[in-house]
């Protein structure tokens, strides 16, 4: 539900509030504070978002031209392609501005960039502008959808902009301003996997042996004052440099260690199950951040299959339709912006010779459209697709005479006597 945006507080969820915009501050049920920064910790959080960066990275942006017929034609020179593909500003290149602006989409839910604009009103940059640093402000008199953008540098200098001056890109969203941040979402998901793995590291620390127990002592202390001082000592002394020294008891005190172990309280069951659960939340199979548990040799390719069109192809569309909508100007509406899946979807080179080779054969592919897939030079002639039936360029389809049956002789022609009856 949109909460008002006059509501003040840490706890105001609506679009004007600081809720999506802050580190998640508030205490887990496991213990452990969360934030998008401190989640990047959980070695499985950091793989999901680096595999959703990389791989739109390295995307191939193209630009098409929609004619009235309905056909694209290749757009290669275009302001857009310049900005995109060339230098998006004037310290990054094109794979680390997407790699970083995927990132914060994957991990914040927002996106923001400044728009530069030329002369002629293209844009001639993208200037990237953190996440954690963004809040959005109503405009006084207006409706719930008109607002400006303040922004706070690492140098706590706050700048606004209008509205057209920020390049908002939004994950998914309640309100259609903001989009959802997902690390909040399921903070308590990753406090568990950070809480474990904080864990294991005490247990480590502390020479991979438990560190509870209790000590009995068959008589009793003069006084709390006399327990609280035993008690501190012994600490004391199994301490900093003091770790792992014998200790001494005196009175007929003895030790009793305590009889729960990581087996009996399944701490490697459970982070494994952290693995899958986070994978799950950023729709990454498990397999591309390491998880090998229950993966065989016939469905990691169909899981690569379903990472590009059920994970990546959202994503891909988001920025499409933002691209489209809010970069492009009025006379270039005709125009297409497509990333590039074809260099995921290769497989290996039995099912790509495959692939060209009914292509080709179908008439749906031309030889040298397969040459240039492959990164080889185009030859000459092999431009004109083929034909299905014999395998003949269509200039050369007119030309061939298709062959005639033989005629019958006149012998032939005649039908077959009955036989005579002797």
């Amino acid at each position: 539900m949109f909460i008002s945006r006059f509501r003040a507080g840490a706890d105001d969820r609506s679009a004007w509030g600081n809720f999506w915009f802050e580190p998640v501050s508030a205490r887990t049920n496991s213990g452990m504070r969360i934030g998008p920064d401190r989640a990047m910790q959980l070695p499985v959080v950091f793989a999901c978002v680096r595999v959703l960066a990389e791989t739109f990275g390295v995307l191939p942006i193209k630009l098409y031209r929609c004619g009235r017929n309905g056909k694209k034609k290749p757009v290669t020179r275009h302001w857009l392609l310049d900005l995109l593909c060339g230098a998006p500003n004037q310290w990054q290149t094109p794979y680390e501005w997407r790699e970083m602006m995927q990132g914060h989409l994957a991990l914040r839910g927002n996106a923001f960039n400044q728009i530069v604009t030329a002369p002629d009103g293209s844009v001639r940059a993208l200037i990237p502008k953190h996440p954690d640093g963004m809040r959005l402000e109503p405009l006084p008199g207006k409706s719930e959808f008109d607002f400006r953008y303040k922004y706070t540098d690492r140098n706590g200098n706050v700048t606004h902009y209008a509205a057209s001056e920020i390049w908002h890109l939004r994950g998914l969203s309640s309100d259609g301003i903001v989009g959802l941040n997902p690390i909040e979402l399921a903070r308590e998901s990753v406090g568990l996997g950070l809480a474990a793995q904080d864990y294991g590291a005490r247990f480590f620390a502390n020479d991979a042996t438990p560190g509870g127990g209790w000590i009995e002592f068959p008589g009793t202390f003069k006084d709390k004052a006399a327990r609280e001082n035993f008690r501190e000592s012994y600490q004391n002394a199994q301490v900093g440099m003091n770790r792992g020294k014998v200790a001494v008891f005196e009175g007929g005190m003895k030790w009793h260690q305590l009889g729960l172990t990581n087996k009996d309280s399944q701490f490697l069951e459970a982070r494994q199950f952290q693995v899958g659960d986070i994978a799950r939340m950023f729709r990454v199979p498990p397999h591309l951040v390491g998880d090998l548990s229950k993966a065989t040799f016939s469905n990691i390719e169909q899981q690569s299959l379903e990472f590009v069109i059920y994970t990546m192809t959202p994503w891909v569309a988001r920025w499409e339709s933002a691209i489209k909508t809010w970069l492009l100007l009025s006379d270039d509406q005709d125009l297409e912006v497509q990333f590039d899946f074809a260099g995921l979807l290769r497989g290996d080179a039995g099912a790509r010779s495959m692939y060209y080779h009914n292509g080709i054969l179908d008439g749906w592919m031309t030889r040298n459209e397969a040459r240039e897939n492959e990164n080889y030079e185009p030859i000459e002639g092999l431009d004109e697709p083929l034909m299905p039936l014999n395998m003949v360029p269509v200039s050369e389809a007119g030309k061939t005479q298709p062959i005639e049956p033989e005629k019958p002789t006149p012998e032939q022609k005649q039908e077959p006597k009955e036989p005579e009856n002797v």
